[in-house]
Protein backbone atom coordinates (compact mmCIF):
# COMPACT_ATOMS: atom_id res chain seq x y z
CA UNK A 1 0.00 0.00 0.00
CA UNK A 2 1.21 3.48 -0.85
CA UNK A 3 -0.35 6.90 -0.36
CA UNK A 4 -0.28 9.24 -3.34
CA UNK A 5 -1.01 12.96 -2.91
CA UNK A 6 -1.82 14.50 -6.32
CA UNK A 7 -0.86 18.17 -6.35
CA UNK A 8 -0.92 20.43 -9.37
CA UNK A 9 -0.14 24.11 -9.46
CA UNK A 10 -2.51 25.19 -12.24
CA UNK A 11 -5.80 24.61 -10.42
CA UNK A 12 -8.72 26.07 -12.39
CA UNK A 13 -10.55 27.63 -9.44
CA UNK A 14 -7.46 28.53 -7.39
CA UNK A 15 -4.07 28.47 -9.17
CA UNK A 16 -1.21 27.74 -6.78
CA UNK A 17 -3.49 26.52 -3.98
CA UNK A 18 -1.16 23.64 -3.08
CA UNK A 19 1.52 26.15 -2.11
CA UNK A 20 -0.81 28.74 -0.58
CA UNK A 21 0.24 29.78 2.90
CA UNK A 22 -1.93 28.49 5.72
CA UNK A 23 -0.62 29.50 9.11
CA UNK A 24 3.02 29.47 8.05
CA UNK A 25 2.89 26.20 6.12
CA UNK A 26 1.70 25.38 2.62
CA UNK A 27 -1.65 23.66 2.17
CA UNK A 28 0.21 20.68 0.68
CA UNK A 29 2.64 20.42 3.58
CA UNK A 30 -0.18 20.45 6.11
CA UNK A 31 -1.90 17.65 4.20
CA UNK A 32 1.33 15.62 4.04
CA UNK A 33 1.94 16.03 7.77
CA UNK A 34 -1.54 14.69 8.53
CA UNK A 35 -0.87 11.63 6.35
CA UNK A 36 2.51 11.11 8.02
CA UNK A 37 0.73 10.65 11.36
CA UNK A 38 -0.59 7.37 9.97
CA UNK A 39 1.74 6.19 7.19
CA UNK A 40 5.52 5.88 7.10
CA UNK A 41 7.16 8.62 5.02
CA UNK A 42 8.66 6.03 2.64
CA UNK A 43 5.12 5.11 1.57
CA UNK A 44 3.94 8.67 0.85
CA UNK A 45 4.45 10.20 -2.61
CA UNK A 46 3.43 13.62 -3.90
CA UNK A 47 2.53 13.38 -7.60
CA UNK A 48 2.86 16.66 -9.47
CA UNK A 49 3.66 18.22 -12.83
CA UNK A 50 5.17 21.45 -11.52
CA UNK A 51 8.74 22.15 -10.45
CA UNK A 52 7.57 24.63 -7.81
CA UNK A 53 5.79 21.82 -6.00
CA UNK A 54 8.81 19.53 -6.41
CA UNK A 55 10.94 22.27 -4.82
CA UNK A 56 8.51 22.48 -1.89
CA UNK A 57 8.74 18.69 -1.47
CA UNK A 58 12.55 18.75 -1.55
CA UNK A 59 12.62 21.58 0.98
CA UNK A 60 10.67 19.53 3.52
CA UNK A 61 11.87 16.01 2.64
CA UNK A 62 8.63 14.87 1.03
CA UNK A 63 9.04 12.26 -1.70
CA UNK A 64 7.68 13.34 -5.10
CA UNK A 65 7.24 12.03 -8.63
CA UNK A 66 6.85 14.14 -11.76
CA UNK A 67 3.75 13.16 -13.74
CA UNK A 68 2.39 14.36 -17.05
CA UNK A 69 1.09 17.89 -17.45
CA UNK A 70 -1.77 16.47 -19.52
CA UNK A 71 -3.38 14.42 -16.72
CA UNK A 72 -7.12 15.05 -16.78
CA UNK A 73 -7.55 14.61 -13.02
CA UNK A 74 -5.70 13.79 -9.84
CA UNK A 75 -6.73 10.16 -10.22
CA UNK A 76 -5.09 10.06 -13.65
CA UNK A 77 -1.97 11.29 -11.86
CA UNK A 78 -2.27 8.43 -9.36
CA UNK A 79 -2.63 6.03 -12.30
CA UNK A 80 0.70 7.25 -13.67
CA UNK A 81 2.32 6.53 -10.31
CA UNK A 82 0.79 3.03 -10.42
CA UNK A 83 2.59 2.43 -13.71
CA UNK A 84 5.90 3.04 -11.94
CA UNK A 85 5.32 1.56 -8.48
CA UNK A 86 3.62 -1.76 -7.77
CA UNK A 87 1.27 -1.92 -4.79
CA UNK A 88 -1.85 -3.81 -3.78
CA UNK A 89 -3.73 -0.58 -3.04
CA UNK A 90 -3.11 3.04 -3.99
CA UNK A 91 -4.50 5.44 -1.43
CA UNK A 92 -5.32 8.81 -3.00
CA UNK A 93 -5.32 11.74 -0.57
CA UNK A 94 -6.29 15.06 -2.11
CA UNK A 95 -3.58 17.67 -1.59
CA UNK A 96 -6.16 20.32 -0.78
CA UNK A 97 -7.25 18.68 2.49
CA UNK A 98 -4.99 20.38 5.10
CA UNK A 99 -7.18 19.21 7.99
CA UNK A 100 -7.29 15.58 6.90
CA UNK A 101 -8.46 13.34 9.73
CA UNK A 102 -5.76 10.76 10.57
CA UNK A 103 -8.53 8.55 11.98
CA UNK A 104 -10.37 8.72 8.65
CA UNK A 105 -7.23 7.66 6.80
CA UNK A 106 -6.77 4.75 9.22
CA UNK A 107 -10.39 3.71 8.62
CA UNK A 108 -9.82 3.69 4.87
CA UNK A 109 -6.62 1.66 5.15
CA UNK A 110 -8.31 -0.81 7.53
CA UNK A 111 -11.20 -1.14 5.07
CA UNK A 112 -8.81 -2.16 2.28
CA UNK A 113 -7.44 -4.92 4.51
CA UNK A 114 -10.83 -6.68 4.55
CA UNK A 115 -12.14 -5.66 1.11
CA UNK A 116 -13.44 -8.43 -1.13
CA UNK A 117 -11.44 -9.29 -4.24
CA UNK A 118 -14.13 -7.84 -6.52
CA UNK A 119 -13.96 -4.41 -4.90
CA UNK A 120 -11.39 -2.07 -6.42
CA UNK A 121 -12.67 1.46 -5.70
CA UNK A 122 -13.35 2.99 -2.26
CA UNK A 123 -14.21 6.59 -1.39
CA UNK A 124 -14.98 8.36 1.88
CA UNK A 125 -17.81 10.64 2.93
CA UNK A 126 -18.92 12.58 5.99
CA UNK A 127 -22.21 14.06 7.22
CA UNK A 128 -22.95 17.64 6.17
CA UNK A 129 -23.63 19.74 9.23
CA UNK A 130 -24.47 23.09 7.69
CA UNK A 131 -26.94 24.01 4.98
CA UNK A 132 -24.34 26.38 3.48
CA UNK A 133 -22.21 23.37 2.55
CA UNK A 134 -25.29 21.53 1.24
CA UNK A 135 -26.00 24.41 -1.14
CA UNK A 136 -22.36 25.00 -2.14
CA UNK A 137 -21.30 23.88 -5.63
CA UNK A 138 -17.74 23.33 -4.35
CA UNK A 139 -18.98 20.52 -2.07
CA UNK A 140 -19.84 17.27 -3.91
CA UNK A 141 -22.81 15.55 -2.30
CA UNK A 142 -22.95 11.74 -2.01
CA UNK A 143 -25.97 9.47 -2.41
CA UNK A 144 -25.55 5.82 -1.39
CA UNK A 145 -27.56 2.62 -1.66
CA UNK A 146 -28.59 0.52 1.34
CA UNK A 147 -25.29 -1.38 1.19
CA UNK A 148 -23.20 1.77 1.32
CA UNK A 149 -22.26 1.80 -2.34
CA UNK A 150 -22.23 5.03 -4.34
CA UNK A 151 -25.37 5.66 -6.38
CA UNK A 152 -24.47 9.16 -7.51
CA UNK A 153 -22.45 12.20 -6.53
CA UNK A 154 -23.28 15.75 -7.51
CA UNK A 155 -22.43 19.38 -6.93
CA UNK A 156 -26.17 19.96 -6.76
CA UNK A 157 -27.98 19.97 -3.41
CA UNK A 158 -28.99 16.29 -3.16
CA UNK A 159 -30.82 14.39 -1.77
CA UNK A 160 -33.65 16.80 -1.16
CA UNK A 161 -37.40 17.01 -0.69
CA UNK A 162 -40.08 18.19 -3.12
CA UNK A 163 -39.67 21.65 -1.65
CA UNK A 164 -35.85 21.39 -1.97
CA UNK A 165 -35.26 21.34 1.80
CA UNK A 166 -32.01 20.34 3.51
CA UNK A 167 -32.80 17.34 5.70
CA UNK A 168 -29.69 15.14 5.83
CA UNK A 169 -26.84 14.69 3.39
CA UNK A 170 -23.23 13.58 3.03
CA UNK A 171 -20.28 15.27 1.39
CA UNK A 172 -17.43 13.57 -0.39
CA UNK A 173 -14.13 13.51 1.50
CA UNK A 174 -10.86 13.54 -0.43
CA UNK A 175 -9.83 10.02 0.56
CA UNK A 176 -9.84 7.21 -2.00
CA UNK A 177 -8.39 3.72 -2.44
CA UNK A 178 -7.86 2.01 -5.79
CA UNK A 179 -6.56 -1.29 -7.02
CA UNK A 180 -4.33 -1.12 -10.09
CA UNK A 181 -6.99 -2.69 -12.34
CA UNK A 182 -9.40 0.17 -11.66
CA UNK A 183 -6.72 2.79 -12.27
CA UNK A 184 -5.77 1.14 -15.56
CA UNK A 185 -9.34 1.29 -16.86
CA UNK A 186 -9.77 4.83 -15.58
CA UNK A 187 -6.63 6.10 -17.30
CA UNK A 188 -7.47 4.40 -20.62
CA UNK A 189 -10.18 6.97 -21.24
CA UNK A 190 -8.88 9.70 -23.58
CA UNK A 191 -11.41 12.19 -22.23
CA UNK A 192 -13.54 12.67 -19.16
CA UNK A 193 -16.71 10.57 -19.26
CA UNK A 194 -19.98 12.49 -19.82
CA UNK A 195 -21.22 12.80 -16.24
CA UNK A 196 -17.71 13.30 -14.93
CA UNK A 197 -17.25 16.21 -17.34
CA UNK A 198 -20.66 17.68 -16.53
CA UNK A 199 -20.26 17.58 -12.73
CA UNK A 200 -16.45 17.92 -12.68
CA UNK A 201 -16.27 15.07 -10.16
CA UNK A 202 -13.79 12.39 -11.19
CA UNK A 203 -15.17 9.50 -9.10
CA UNK A 204 -18.12 9.50 -11.53
CA UNK A 205 -15.84 8.07 -14.20
CA UNK A 206 -15.66 4.82 -12.23
CA UNK A 207 -19.46 4.65 -11.97
CA UNK A 208 -19.80 5.31 -15.69
CA UNK A 209 -17.29 2.54 -16.42
CA UNK A 210 -19.36 0.11 -14.35
CA UNK A 211 -17.22 -0.13 -11.20
CA UNK A 212 -18.81 -0.55 -7.78
CA UNK A 213 -17.67 2.27 -5.52
CA UNK A 214 -17.85 1.49 -1.81
CA UNK A 215 -18.37 4.53 0.42
CA UNK A 216 -17.13 4.58 4.00
CA UNK A 217 -18.21 7.19 6.52
CA UNK A 218 -15.37 9.03 8.22
CA UNK A 219 -14.94 12.05 10.45
CA UNK A 220 -15.29 15.44 8.78
CA UNK A 221 -11.96 16.73 7.45
CA UNK A 222 -12.62 20.39 8.10
CA UNK A 223 -12.25 22.63 5.05
CA UNK A 224 -11.04 21.52 1.63
CA UNK A 225 -9.26 24.31 -0.24
CA UNK A 226 -10.98 24.80 -3.60
CA UNK A 227 -11.15 28.59 -3.77
CA UNK A 228 -9.43 31.65 -2.24
CA UNK A 229 -12.53 32.02 -0.06
CA UNK A 230 -11.98 28.49 1.28
CA UNK A 231 -8.43 29.47 2.21
CA UNK A 232 -9.71 32.42 4.22
CA UNK A 233 -12.20 30.15 6.01
CA UNK A 234 -9.37 27.70 6.69
CA UNK A 235 -7.23 30.45 8.21
CA UNK A 236 -10.08 31.38 10.52
CA UNK A 237 -10.65 27.71 11.40
CA UNK A 238 -6.93 27.23 12.16
CA UNK A 239 -6.91 30.28 14.40
CA UNK A 240 -9.65 28.79 16.56
CA UNK A 241 -8.18 25.26 16.94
Amino acid sequence: MIVVIPARYASTRFPGKALADLGGKSVLRRCYEQVAKVVDADSIIVATDDQRIVDECNRYEMKSIITSATCLTGTDRVAEVAQQITAQWYINVQGDEPFLSPDGLRQLIDFTDTASADLSVINACAPIGHETDFRSVTVPKVVRDLNGNLLYISRAAIPTTKSLQFKAAYRQVGLYAFRAVALQQFAKQPNKTPLEALEDVEILRFLELGFRVAMIEVQENGIAIDTPEDLERAKQFLATT
